[in-house]
């Protein structure tokens, strides 16, 4: 059971929702083709479709409501990440591997990354796309996509500066809100997606590689390289079928944004990359690699938390972060009825609640507490002691957590409860977090970064 007071205010947070995977669909935007395009609409019958002028079809950014999940043969994957474990000192283990997938519209570059996360066979992977960080349109702009006349393609389209702060964090392992970008008004969506920090990131997108300090964190860059006429027949079909958009309209901005943006920012970026790969999804013996180079890496990041946690302060002094309840004759007495083997059932149970009570007193010594006058009955004045923060929430993490709720409620009024259950791994016999069982009792939620500023204090009773 952890107890925490805070200052700030919590934030709800949907427990499923928030889970979910940004697995972004890529929205489209560049191509290449090596003569331009113009006669083809004249020799291709028109599809009664919606015409150009109308808004696309595909509303947003994968806002639809998705599990989190990507099953494979052999296990189940978590693709919105997992909460950072934390070494002794307080700080996060080492940075996650972020792979970068640069290469056009098309290209298969989503299918690559889905690929490369069945066959990683590893249970916390983030996949981020670029379609999230498109910039705000203001009136005129939005009157110029309507007509397919603005430039989707070109980097000025993209938020770098908050891709980069998302990146940067999600690489150390923290928590991140990520932006819905809504593609009908070219604006993002007030509600942001919640994504953790993973062992692998993976980070697609038109121009992955087009600025500087973005390179700077990828730790392994792969160029997906199509034929761009496969990637045109592509883009065909899914702007027909999934954006209600016609022929002419397609081809007209090909020629126009597409196809010069892929030769002039996309293309030259493959020197940045250390692997091409050919064929997209197809090619299996490049996937192969890239799969083997990460897993090698991998290994060298290996985390170990509980060999980690239990070697840490051997032969060495306690933690200051640990408190040690004093054993006074009550608390050996309690002991005593709780490990005798002759204890029934009942007695068992009572004398562990008032161990648990005197647990939960010593601990809320430790909240922060600000100095504060009150008149007594008697007209006197007492200089006393009040909680400085607004609210005390209780974290219990299950299922052993549960049996102290009871006692935290007995001595915290109308104290607010959350649960998280910390799961062992049955094949590498390390600790995580379940994706689906974190709960919060009256809505009420805090999310990591809340948390990260809150003191913390564990407690032992000998």
């Amino acid at each position: 059971m952890e107890t925490t007071s805070s200052d700030d205010k919590p934030q709800e947070q949907q427990t499923d929702e928030g889970m979910e995977a940004d697995r972004s669909m890529s929205r489209s935007d560049s191509g290449s083709g090596d003569d331009s395009l113009d006669g083809l609409s004249n020799h291709v019958p028109r599809c009664p479709l919606t015409p150009s002028l109308s808004p696309r079809k595909r509303t947003t950014s994968q806002s639809k409501t998705e599990p989190p999940l990507l099953r494979t043969n052999k296990r189940t994957i978590y693709t919105a990440g997992r909460p950072p474990w934390y070494n002794v000192t307080g700080t996060t283990f080492k940075e996650a591997f972020v792979i970068g997938l640069c290469g056009g519209s098309a290209s298969g570059k989503t299918t690559v990354a889905n690929k490369i996360i069945e066959a990683l066979d590893v249970p916390w992977v983030v996949l981020l796309s670029m379609d999230s960080f498109y910039k705000v349109l203001n009136k005129e702009e939005q009157e110029l996509a309507a007509k397919n006349e603005y430039n989707f393609d070109h980097p000025d389209a993209f938020d770098f500066e908050l891709l980069v702060t998302v990146l940067r964090k999600l690489k150390k392992g923290k928590s991140i809100k990520v932006p819905v970008y809504d593609f009908t008004s070219h604006c993002r969506r007030k509600e942001w997606k919640t994504v953790y920090g993973a062992n692998v990131v993976i980070f697609e997108g038109i121009l992955a590689f087009a600025n500087k300090e973005l390179l700077k964190l990828l730790d392994m860059k792969v160029f997906v390289d199509t034929d761009s006429d496969i990637r045109l027949i592509r883009r065909l079909k899914r702007d027909i079928s999934q954006r209600g958009r016609d022929i002419s309209g397609i081809i007209k901005q090909y020629n126009k944004f597409v196809k010069p943006a892929f030769e002039q920012y996309i293309e030259p970026t493959v020197q940045s990359a250390d692997i091409v790969v050919p064929r997209g999804g197809e090619n299996f013996v490049a996937l192969d690699l890239i799969v083997q180079h990460v897993h090698s890496q991998l290994e060298k990041r290996e985390i170990t938390v509980r060999s980690a946690l239990a070697s840490a302060h051997q032969g060495q002094p306690l933690p200051k972060t640990l408190s040690v309840m004093e054993s006074t004759p009550q608390v050996r007495g309690m002991h005593t009825i709780i490990r005798n083997k002759e204890t029934n059932r009942d007695e068992f149970i009572f004398y562990s609640k008032r161990l648990m009570r005197l647990l939960i007193e010593h601990a809320l010594s430790f909240l922060p507490l600000k100095p504060v006058s009150v008149e007594t009955p008697q007209g006197g004045i007492y200089n006393g002691k009040r909680l400085s923060g607004k609210r005390i929430t209780g974290v219990s993490i299950l299922r052993a957590g549960e049996t102290m709720e009871q006692a935290l409620m007995a001595v915290c009024k109308d104290i607010r409860l959350g649960k998280i259950l910390i799961q062992t791994n049955h094949d590498t016999g390390e600790p995580e977090r379940s994706a689906r069982a974190t709960r919060w009792d009256k809505k009420v939620s805090m999310n990591e970064d809340n948390r990260s500023k809150l003191s913390r204090v564990t407690f032992k009773v000998q």
